[in-house]
């Protein structure tokens, strides 16, 4: 076993970061459950990736400044809603500050009682596994409990705006790509 070794770096220019992360496109994701009182809670997410397959496991990251986050946090469980091209005004509304949040947004409750969001492109329904202090962001881990696809196009976020995924048209292999094991 290797033992990390320290380097020493100089400090990188946050808007610089923000710049060139900016060119990744992300995925939107509502991350959603109750607060203490079983209204619905819900913030927008760009980092939601898989984790594990075995186990099924998910993770995201939301700043430590959130407010919305220790709301989620306390319940437990939470539903991660894939947002489709459709529902940028649910992305808006979720990314506001507040506790009306949630005005004009169409959901049912999840068999974990957290609120999916109609209309997404999928719905995952999780337990918080695990959360870890990774810089200015905690790291959450989530045990994924259910699933499924919707329909529709997922939002996608780059460079500060928002947009969607286009498949570039596939070539038919030539003669000679064809003939190769």
């Amino acid at each position: 076993m290797t033992a990390a070794a320290t380097v020493s770096a100089p400090a990188v220019d946050p808007g610089a970061y923000r710049q060139v992360f900016g060119l990744l496109p992300t995925g939107v994701v509502a991350v959603t459950g109750l607060d203490i009182n079983g209204k619905p809670a819900g913030l927008v997410v760009g980092t939601f990736q898989s984790l594990s397959l075995e186990p099924a496991l998910v993770t995201f990251c939301v700043d430590k400044s959130s407010s919305t986050w220790p709301v989620l946090r306390s319940l437990g469980r939470f539903t991660a809603n894939i947002l489709s091209t459709d529902q940028l005004n649910v992305c808006r509304s979720l990314s506001r500050k507040g506790e009306e949040k949630f005005q004009g947004i169409h959901y049912a409750d999840s068999a974990l009682g957290t609120p999916r969001i109609l209309n997404s492109t999928a719905w995952i329904d999780c337990e918080v596994l695990s959360e870890v202090v990774a810089g200015d962001h905690y790291m959450i881990v989530g045990a994924v409990k259910a699933m499924q696809a919707g329909t529709g196009e997922a939002l996608v976020f780059r460079g500060g705006k928002f947009g969607e995924f286009h498949q570039w048209p596939v070539p038919a292999p030539t003669a000679t790509e064809s003939a190769q094991p």
